[in-house]
């Protein structure tokens, strides 16, 4: 797609598009030989530009995907202990793209994973407080599966927790189906604080037997089967970072 010269320029990271036109007018950009004038524009997919001789670089696109994450796999680009890592499930993308917070190497589902370090910090500070979507199968810690009653729990899930001197938001929590392995309840929590919906279980007397993040914001993992990915959208990435999106999410 042709875009005007001084904006390719600018995106080079080479100078702001008003010098930019300078060095047009200068006579220091060529175009497949030619020297450029003022409001050329040029397709750098299939156009050579040249300034002072040199062609013109732009930077990679970036790459966000989403992975379904399974479980067994550590959220990192290596493991020292030799263990399967989710970088070994994205070698497809094309370019190299790291995780967006984590899952635990026990936990599967949905992973955010991106080549661009801007996105990563803003979805990763504490101001931003995505919603993430958890199903979470559980058992009374201190007995077999079997049939026992969820609803005293519940309030329990729910509220306030003290993760070593940081105090959680309350989860909204509601039961899903009862299961051969447990219960299934549905979390929502705003944080990522380390293996915090295991840590909230654990304090309330029950064992998690699987935990799947089943959606982050506005993104759900659909039908992408495990290890599994796809690369999002402009409008899927619009989405994820304005709060009123997955607000209306979060309320419905």
């Amino acid at each position: 797609m042709k875009e005007r010269l001084q904006k390719l320029i600018s995106a080079a990271g080479l100078t702001s598009r008003r010098d930019a036109e300078k060095w047009i007018a200068d006579g220091r950009v060529f175009v497949n030989g030619l020297r450029a004038s003022l409001g050329d524009s040029a397709d750098p997919s299939s156009d050579r530009i040249e300034i002072d001789g040199r062609p013109l670089t732009l930077p990679q696109s970036a790459v966000t995907v989403l992975l379904n994450k399974p479980a067994g796999y550590v959220t990192t680009m290596r493991d020292e202990h030799g263990r399967r890592t989710v970088a070994e499930l994205t070698q497809s993308v094309g370019v190299r793209v790291y995780p967006v917070g984590r899952l635990d190497l026990n936990s599967c589902g949905a992973l955010l994973m991106t080549s661009d370090g801007d996105l990563a910090n803003r979805l990763t500070h504490p101001s931003h407080e995505v919603p993430k979507t958890y199903h979470v199968t559980v058992t009374p810690a201190d007995a077999a599966p079997g049939h026992f009653d969820i609803t005293p729990y519940l309030p329990i899930l729910a509220a306030p927790t003290d993760l070593d001197g940081y105090l959680t938001r309350p989860a909204r929590v509601k039961t899903l189906r009862k299961t051969p392995y447990g219960i299934v309840v549905e979390m929502v929590i705003h944080e990522g604080r380390n293996r915090q919906i295991r840590r909230i279980c654990e304090g309330a007397g029950l064992r998690v037997t699987r935990l799947c993040r089943v959606r982050i914001g506005t993104l759900s993992l659909g039908d992408l089967k495990p290890g599994q990915w796809r690369k999002l959208s402009d409008a899927e990435l619009h989405a994820l970072l304005n709060p009123k999106e997955w607000r209306k999410e979060d309320e419905a």
